[in-house]
């Protein structure tokens, strides 16, 4: 199995994890951003979760107008502010009539004939780098708060970040026999969709000590019986979608499955798709929780907090 590099080594995730209590405590030596500079526009839509997450974090949801069926966390966003549709799917009509001053979306978003609409009616659109890795997840809240102009607190979620990174490392090098893991996307007539390399679940299962082992080709696509057997996966990971879901009983159901070690444990996790998935500021933890449901045994042996959680980086 080949291993991938950590990006960011341990040494420079615990220097900033040091770090974390004098940028996120106002001090006369640290001064900290005391409102949003110009650089920060009065009506911002936000198009992707871990996006609209970002901006919560750093204190600019009172700038954000509009934000896209993402856009799950915190809880109160969808329930308060205007919802414009699919990120993959907007429409420009439900975003100008918001009259936004800028539409900060995550990469991938579109189509592109709607970001062709906003382009010509003079609605600046920044684009977020979209990398699933932990580096990726630094970059996307630096990025986000350099432009913002509230460098100070992207620097408090960055050092809160790192230092739950650097908690998550701790606890997987506590792992012995790595589990393999397979990510179902979905099931659909007994055919299963799941995820191979360079994907946000590849990245997750390696962050939280598991192997992927879908390992034969990129992105998500169906896989056959055949290569579902030969794969051998120990756990069943997947998003709870609601009505959508993919359950246990439908993949144990699929001759395939039913021939894996994880048939023959029951061993199937399901977890929230932003929380799994999203690469946002919540990564660190989403990781330590799937590594307590790959290997229970670590559950007692650590306990940990989220810094990212407790730090307060909105002002």
């Amino acid at each position: 199995m080949h291993h991938r590099p950590l990006l960011r080594p341990l040494a420079t995730l615990l220097t900033a994890a040091l770090a974390t209590v004098a940028l996120c405590t106002p001090s006369p030596a640290h001064a900290v951003d005391a409102a949003p500079s110009q650089a920060a526009p009065a009506r911002i839509v936000s198009v992707g979760g871990a996006v609209t997450e970002i901006l919560y974090a750093l204190g600019l949801a009172d700038r954000i107008v509009g934000l896209d069926v993402t856009s799950l966390y915190p809880p109160e966003a969808l329930r308060t502010k205007p919802n414009v549709g699919y990120m993959r799917q907007l429409s420009p009509e439900g975003i100008l009539g918001l009259n936004p001053q800028l539409v900060v979306a995550i990469d991938g978003a579109g189509p592109k004939e709607t970001l062709a609409v906003l382009k010509d009616a003079k609605v600046p659109v920044m684009t977020v780098p979209e990398i699933f890795s932990e580096q990726g997840i630094l970059d996307k809240i630096g990025f986000v708060a350099d432009r913002m102009g509230v460098t100070s607190r992207g620097a408090c979620l960055t050092a809160a970040v790192s230092a739950d990174l650097a908690s998550m490392h701790a606890l997987r090098d506590k792992v012995g026999d790595r589990r393999r893991v397979m990510f179902v996307m979905s099931l659909v007539s007994g055919r299963a969709m799941v995820a191979g390399r360079h994907t946000a679940a590849d990245a997750i299962i390696d962050l939280a000590g598991g192997i992927n082992a879908v390992a034969d080709y990129d992105g998500y696509k169906p896989i056959s019986e055949e290569a579902i057997v030969a794969a051998n996966p120990d756990v069943i990971l997947t998003m709870q979608r609601g009505a959508d879901a993919v359950t246990p009983e439908a993949v144990f159901a699929n001759p395939a499955f039913a021939m894996t070690p994880a048939a023959r444990d029951k061993s199937f996790v399901a977890m929230d798709g932003l929380y799994l998935l999203g690469f946002g500021p919540r990564t660190a933890a989403a990781a330590h929780d799937l590594a307590g449901r790959l290997y229970p045994a670590l559950s007692g042996q650590q306990p940990w907090t989220s810094r990212v959680l407790s730090a307060d980086c909105r002002h």
